[in-house]
């Protein structure tokens, strides 16, 4: 899986919108788009840090999160 398309099943599995996943994690509106259309690569470390904090904060609504590795 591309990390395109993890970053968006992170926010999905959240049951957060795009602007709300922003404003919860202080990521610029425009740079998450970008992350998740793939014109922009996310870093991986940051990749690892948004879903080390929803599943610490218990934040996942779909029942789990799958494992990027």
């Amino acid at each position: 899986m591309e990390i395109k398309d993890q970053v968006r099943t992170l926010r999905e599995s959240t049951g957060m919108n795009r602007k709300e996943f922003c404003a919860y994690f202080g990521i610029p509106y425009r740079t998450m788009t970008e992350w998740e259309l793939g014109h922009r690569k996310l870093p991986d470390y940051v990749l690892r840090l948004m879903t080390y904090q929803v599943k610490m904060e218990k934040l996942d609504k779909s029942g789990g999160i799958a494992d990027e590795k």
